[in-house]
This record gives C-alpha cells, structure tokens and sequence, in this order.
C-alpha cells in the first residue's frame, strides 16, 4: 500500500526554496493552517526602493481577495535600485507576496522561503533533499 505525501504549503512555478513533505496529513494541516499561526520566512527581491510606509502596510495587514491579511513582519535586508527583505508570513493565500507587492507597486523579482516554523537549511541545494531528523520532527509539531 503506498502513502500518501502531503506537502506544507505551496511555491509557485518562479519561486524556490524549503518545502517540506510528511506522510502525517494532520501536521500539514496544522503547519499550514493560519490559526496556528507558524511562521514561514521568505528572503524577497523586489523592483524599486521600498518605503517606510510601504513596510508597514504589510506589517498592519492588507486585503487581498476581500479580506484583511494576517500582520506580517517585514525587515529590509539591503537596497539600492532593488530591495532586498525578509518577510514573516502566518498563513499562505495563493501568491500572496507577489499580489501585496504589486498592490504596493513593487514587482517581485525574487522569491525565496528560508524557513516554516522552526525548520531552515541554509546548506541544502536547489533540487537537493534529506529526511528531517527526530528532533525537528518533534519541533515542528510543537510550533503547530
């Protein structure tokens, strides 16, 4: 009998990063459930210079689709032309930094999730995977 895979959460086809499978669907659910509220980080690249202003719009929770968003936590990571920032997310509305940002006029230019919960691997590859160790299994289900 095979099992089924459940993925946390979801990357879109010009987005990359961590994304975790289990075989245990009640922790994908919980993991990605906005009540839970786990965080999940992404490292984004966006056109132009990202206002003060801007950050906190995000910060304070915008509509998309009729509804508040959750608050996120936005830091600027560098910027020049382009802003380099780190964004905290609570729940995964389809495409939900790439719409904020363009509701704000700033394009994505890059989009990269660095973290769900408490899990980041700053070594694995593109393309590359491994099995969550015991510990981290444990940690995740403790931050849902």
């Amino acid at each position: 009998m095979r099992e089924r895979v459940f993925p946390v959460g979801r990357l879109d086809w010009n987005s990359e990063g961590l994304l975790i499978l289990t075989n245990v669907g009640d922790l994908a659910f919980r993991l990605t459930h906005p009540a839970n509220h786990v965080p999940k980080v992404y490292r984004v690249k966006v056109k132009g210079a990202v206002t003060t202003h801007d950050m906190e719009a995000l910060r304070r929770g915008m509509f998309l689709d009729g509804r508040r968003t959750l608050p996120a936590r936005v830091e600027r990571v560098s910027g020049q032309a382009n802003t380099w920032l780190e964004v905290t997310l609570y729940e995964g509305r389809k495409n939900q930094i790439r719409r904020l940002f363009d509701r704000l006029g700033h394009g994505v230019l890059k989009l990269k999730r660095i973290a769900i919960g408490p899990i980041r691997d700053r070594a694995l590859k593109p393309g590359e995977w491994r099995r969550l160790t015991l510990e981290e299994v444990r940690r995740l289900r403790e931050a849902s």
